[in-house]
């Protein structure tokens, strides 16, 4: 009888062990990301099938387009969020704020917010969210859209090699990396 008690009680304390280490974990929101959305398949340079009295000029998107070009040509710098320097999220970050929008600082935070889109509702204004690291899955890059036309979505982000710049989704390196767009505005 003593043994079966002793054994009870060790089984007790090991599941006991296993919940609280289990609950250490960071509290910090985890983005599972996966490369597979629906129309993904389809070419970036279609002409996209668009109504335009179904969408109203968003002047607080266009206001934000605005402060984000005047960083053009800004260096990257990893954290930076002025003329000095800035990273993709700095870009986005500043842009926003500047225009009375409160956003997270990181690209991966950036990516809880908002409204996730299809491609083909993509419009000025949203953001674009890139897994760049091939060993880890985790989004790390963002840019903002300036410009949706027959000719496929610009975006204007901070790149490590070329500082702040517009590029086009339909470029390979782009479009291979894309995980998600989402509208925060």
């Amino acid at each position: 009888m003593r043994k079966l008690k002793r054994s009870f009680l060790m089984t007790g304390l090991f599941f006991l062990t296993v919940i609280l280490l289990s609950s250490c974990g960071s509290s910090r929101p985890r983005v599972i990301t996966t490369k597979k959305e629906e129309n993904r398949t389809e070419k970036i340079t279609q002409v996209y099938d668009r109504n335009p009295s179904a969408e109203p000029e968003n002047d607080r998107a266009y206001k934000v387009i605005k402060t984000a070009k005047k960083f053009e040509g800004t260096r990257y710098k990893f954290g930076g969020t002025d003329k000095k320097g800035m990273d993709c999220s700095g870009l986005i970050y500043t842009s926003f704020q500047e225009e009375g929008i409160s956003l997270p600082r990181t690209s991966r935070a950036m990516s809880l917010e908002g409204k996730r889109l299809y491609l083909k509702e993509v419009s000025v204004g949203d953001l674009l969210f890139f897994e760049t690291n091939k060993n880890r899955k985790v989004i790390n890059h963002v840019g903002l859209v300036v410009e949706v036309n027959d000719d496929g979505i610009y975006f204007i982000h901070s790149s490590t090699s070329r500082g702040v710049i517009i590029s086009s989704l339909s470029e390979t390196y782009w479009y291979n990396n894309f995980v998600m767009a989402r509208r925060v505005i």
